[in-house]
């Protein structure tokens, strides 16, 4: 099993484990040992992996940090544990003591989901007070998966590493801006744009029109590449929507209908076809879960206008679900032997977790 593949088994396993971890001992077998074994130490060796190292403070003795990755003689990454549900924010002068009394390079904080990397950018021996990369398990992408590879023993190096943990840092902080931009674009950004695109006097009523363009212009053109970008990567090939369900006024917990046979005219990709960030997520939760049953490459995405599909080897009789992810309400839409469709209403990415034995159980019928 490769790192990546690694990594996404972990994410996998914490929705169904994280309740039954009432302690922080409970919550570093299960998580986060598995976590440091992915990027390849043996905890079980002190020479890789010290436990409950010593990290006296001045006058406070028998200061200790939970796990301490060495090199030699000496710590090169601390990682200080805590409680899956604790909030990792009222923790971070903690590890920033131990930190500068260690000639670590590189802290982690972590309640086993939530991990956080710091390092001394601002100033030599002192640990930053903002992480220079932060990663979500539970909703880890690809490129934060090649980020977490560069930790893995068989490719740290402190120097390479540090050579790049300034512009992450900065980064972070800049996709911070940017996604409040996103979010609320702000009277000087607005102002900023439009001025490059229109003359005269920029007055109230233009803020207020050109405010609601430019939320509108950043998130379409978002929408834009990230389509251009998967096409591109994975080769996807449109197929008709011919099954779009109609949906009733009447809310119902689950919505049934027949598959769809696949045309035997496959057509060009239909220019209103818009892949999202969240539909390409929701097809990584659902290769992980069911790539325990088939092989990798057999599992692919096909969007469509109105839902986006996840088939095995590309073939449209042979469907393992699909995302409705176009209306506020989001459906995952899962297949009985009869290739007979029923929809489950689910309000994150997360909740994809609870079918997964239906998920495989579909897989199974295509091995």
């Amino acid at each position: 099993m490769d790192f990546k593949d690694q990594i996404r088994q972990i994410s996998e396993r914490i929705p169904a484990l994280k309740e039954a971890l009432n302690t922080e001992e409970a919550t570093k077998t299960a998580l986060i040992m598995p976590f440091i074994v992915a990027l390849g130490y043996d905890v079980f060796n002190p020479l890789e992996v010290v436990p409950e190292m010593c990290c006296d403070i001045g006058k406070k003795k028998n200061e200790k940090i939970d796990y301490a990755i060495m090199n030699g003689d000496e710590p090169v990454i601390l990682i200080e544990c805590k409680h899956w549900a604790q909030n990792l924010d009222l923790h971070e002068t903690q590890l920033l003591r131990y930190f500068t009394v260690s000639k670590a390079k590189f802290g982690v904080l972590t309640n086993g989901i939530m991990y956080r990397f710091y390092t001394d950018i601002e100033e030599p021996n002192k640990m930053d007070e903002k992480p220079f990369f932060e990663v979500d398990l539970q909703n880890v992408t690809s490129a934060q998966i090649e980020e977490l590879k560069k930790f893995h023993k068989s490719y740290f190096n402190v120097d390479n590493v540090l050579s790049t943990a300034n512009d992450l840092k900065y980064m972070r902080e800049l996709k911070a801006e940017l996604a409040a931009e996103f979010e609320e674009p702000s009277a000087d950004f607005v102002k900023m744009l439009s001025k490059r695109i229109i003359s005269g006097m920029f007055t109230t009523q233009k803020q207020e029109q050109f405010t609601a363009l430019v939320k509108r212009a950043m998130s379409s053109y978002v929408s834009d590449i990230v389509s251009s970008r998967l096409k591109t990567a994975i080769g996807v090939e449109e197929g008709i929507d011919t099954s779009a369900i109609s949906t009733s006024n009447v809310a119902t917990p689950a919505m049934t209908s027949e598959i769809d046979e696949p045309q035997e005219n496959t057509p060009s990709r239909d220019d209103r076809i818009v892949t999202t960030e969240e539909e390409i997520e929701g097809f990584h939760i659902v290769k992980a879960i069911v790539r325990t049953v088939l092989p990798a490459e057999r599992i692919v995405p096909r969007d469509t206008i109105s839902y986006f599909g996840i088939l095995v080897d590309d073939n449209n009789r042979r469907p393992i679900c699909r995302l409705h992810f176009n209306a506020k309400q989001k459906y995952l839409g899962t297949f009985d032997a009869e290739k007979k469709e029923t929809r489950h209403p689910i309000s994150s990415l997360d909740e994809i977790f609870e079918y997964e034995d239906i998920l495989r159980e579909t897989a199974q019928r295509y091995v």
